[in-house]
């Protein structure tokens, strides 16, 4: 059952699809204050868990911090950090009461979660104008699936982003793509898509292309006769420059944000001075999603959308604070270095100079037109990225409306997840980011964020063949698989290892689970459904399945287990009933051996990749192939228990006609 409550006159947010009326009254479980702004107080249980969140810190059990929902282009993914760059503002909680929360609100939202008082769920905002919804149901996971109703069908991508992707912020011109794509074809390592990182563009300009990529079809037909997509990016800010037809439309119709006396908003990214598309107007996401057009039509076939919290190096306004400041501070001689500060201390110039970037008094400095209303960006913050990458997906509708295109955004809100997928953004290779890869799939499925994934190997810092092997042997299983690096990181491009062989074997076994992976995930999202889940979704009356955040279920066959620790050559695994330990082996084949219910310790060498098949289930298994167009799920082979039945649902990847019953076939073991 879902109840809805209104508070206050909440904006329009888009992320609920069905309309539910309002009760009312106050909600069954804990308590709301509304003087002067929004507070919801729960007093838990010593056992309570509470799981949700979506692209948040830690684990899955969010007990015991402070997350706060304030979409935030931060690339140190630390523990301490409160904020990432999604919004996702619903919770469930399992315990004494079980019942699920979606806040919907657009501005920043704390979620202090036995953090202040560990007995004390609160969760609070500025303003008391808000709907919030309560869930109802026998299981967390019945409430998530409430949930998923409520919120919409997740997206669905093409079937060729299933497949491997190399990326790397630096591959500048054909030529390197052109190596990229030799590196893996000769090393006969799958590989689907390439990812064309900013300096693709003319001058970091959104639509343009640079003239090392002259033309770009005939380029774009190259790769795809290799059986490689060519995925590029789309910044938020549009580049100050007369001249630039997007600048001067843009302007023209005003189509951008603004300040409060009138005149539109600069500030520095990638270009240097922008301006900001105001995707909350629907004629500014028309007009923006139109342009990707530009690049559709010369055979492109899927984006990513990348500084859209948005992402502000800094403001004319907060770089001339800056300047005033350090003019104060070469008067008072550099200040004080004792702590007795005189007119201008050392540390408040240096606070000044890290803050510029992403600053809260930036994101009050610009208006959006809702309804022509002026309504100011801090207000909606965190519907920017959800806004923008639903222009792309309105924009695909009337560009093709029977194709598929291939969408994922860095900043999201719930909503998004019927536009497009996402990536978790600029992590580290770091083997603590492995291991949050693996605790953010399933809240962010909870969240209706199917199509999902991170940076394999790590964005930042230089990782190790170690680390990208075991990262690629969790990738393996994530929908979005996509190898990214940053400039000035050390190459990671697969083939550029030693012991090739191994890094080839992981890779095809994504291609050999392709078929397998492909159905589990439409079946999630056509049945709004969960392609990764907590343990205790599947196994709610097991206590200890409920404390085990290391491994997941995935689809209803398969539970995986990686490796998340530097020279670990194995791992202890927890099996809440007989399961069927399965490994990948280098030379090809398939270990299989039946394990009992309990606690186990499973050998696993860093060119194995491990999964358990459930108790009276079985997978198909497809041959080998370097592309997902060269896959054949007509020759399958069946692996798992004896005597078993998979339904697997196979279409042709591209179009919309996912209810036909011909999508659907029984293999048998």
């Amino acid at each position: 059952m879902i109840q809805k409550y209104t508070y206050g006159a909440p904006l329009r947010t888009d992320a609920v699809v069905h309309e539910i009326p309002a009760e009312n009254g106050s909600p069954a479980y804990g308590t709301v204050n509304t003087q002067n702004s929004f507070t919801f107080t729960y007093r838990m249980s010593a056992d309570d868990i509470v799981y949700g969140l979506g692209e948040a810190n830690r684990g899955i059990n969010k007990r015991g911090y402070c997350y706060t929902s304030d979409c935030t282009d931060d690339p140190n993914h630390t523990e301490d950090k409160r904020s990432l760059y999604g919004a996702h503002n619903f919770i469930v909680v399992w315990g004494a009461q079980t019942f699920g929360m979606f806040f919907d609100y657009p501005s920043l939202i704390t979620f202090d979660i036995g953090y202040t008082r560990a007995d004390t769920l609160s969760v609070s905002c500025e303003s008391a104008d808000l709907d919030v919804y309560v869930i109802t149901g026998d299981t967390p996971y019945d409430i998530v699936k409430q949930f998923r109703r409520m919120t919409g069908r997740s997206y669905i991508p093409p079937k060729f982003a299933f497949g491997f992707g190399q990326s790397r912020w630096g591959y500048k011109t054909k030529d390197d793509f052109r190596k990229v794509a030799a590196g893996y074809r000769e090393n006969h390592i799958p590989l689907d898509m390439i990812y064309m990182d900013i300096d693709y563009m003319d001058s970091y300009k959104d639509f343009t292309l640079s003239s090392e990529f002259s033309r770009f079809p005939e380029f774009v037909r190259e790769m795809k006769e290799d059986h490689i997509r060519l995925i590029p990016i789309i910044d938020a800010g549009v580049k100050v420059e007369d001249g630039y037809s997007v600048y001067d439309e843009g302007v023209k119709n005003d189509h951008f944000c603004k300040r409060e006396d009138g005149s539109f908003f600069t500030a520095a990214v990638w270009p240097g001075d922008t301006h900001f598309p105001d995707f909350l107007d629907p004629k500014a996401r028309e007009w923006f999603g139109d342009k990707y057009r530009f690049l559709t039509d010369q055979g492109i076939e899927g984006f990513w959308n990348d500084m859209n919290e948005p992402a502000i190096f800094y403001s004319r306004e907060g770089l001339a604070e800056a300047k005033e400041l350090a003019r104060r501070f070469a008067q008072s001689d550099g200040g004080s270095w004792d702590g007795q500060q005189e007119e201008v201390g050392v540390w408040q110039m240096g606070d000044k100079l890290q803050s510029l970037a992403n600053s809260p008094e930036d994101y009050r400095r610009f208006y959006h037109n809702i309804n022509g209303k002026k309504v100011r960006h801090d207000k909606v913050h965190n519907l920017y990225g959800f806004n923008m990458t639903r222009a792309a997906a309105e924009a695909f509708e009337r560009i093709d409306p029977d194709r598929r295109f291939l969408m994922f955004s860095r900043s999201s809100y719930i909503g998004m997840h019927r536009c497009g997928g996402i990536w978790t953004g600029d992590n580290k290779s770091w083997w603590s980011h492995l291991l949050l890869n693996l605790k953010m799939m399933p809240s962010l499925n909870m969240c209706g964020f199917l199509y999902a994934g991170a940076d394999l190997g790590g964005f930042g810092a230089d990782t190790t063949r170690e680390l990208l092997l075991r990262f690629l042997a969790l990738g393996v299983f994530t929908p979005l698989m996509r190898n990214h690096a940053a400039l000035g990181t050390r190459e990671q491009e697969c083939y550029q290892f030693e012991g090739i062989e191994d890094f080839r074997h992981v890779i095809t076994v994504r291609y050999r689970l392709l078929p397998y992976l492909y159905s589990e995930y439409m079946k999630a999202a056509l049945n709004d459904d969960l392609y990764f889940k907590p343990l205790s979704f599947v196994y709610p009356e097991d206590r200890m399945a409920a404390r085990i955040e290391d491994q997941l279920m995935l689809g209803n066959e398969i539970m995986i287990a990686p490796v998340c620790e530097q020279n670990g050559k194995g791992r202890y695994v927890y099996l809440p009933e007989e399961m069927l330990f399965v490994k990948f082996l280098p030379d090809g084949t398939v270990s299989e051996e039946i394990f009992g219910q309990g606690v186990h310790y499973v050998d696993i060498a860093l060119n194995e990749v491990p999964m358990f098949i459930r108790k009276g289930k079985c997978i198909p298994l497809a041959d080998p192939a370097e592309c997902v167009d060269d896959i054949r799920t007509d020759h399958l082979r069946i692996i798992g228990y004896a005597g078993t039945e998979y339904v697997l649902y196979d279409d042709d990847g591209i179009h919309k006609d996912y209810e036909n019953e011909k999508n659907y076939r029984t293999l048998r073991n």
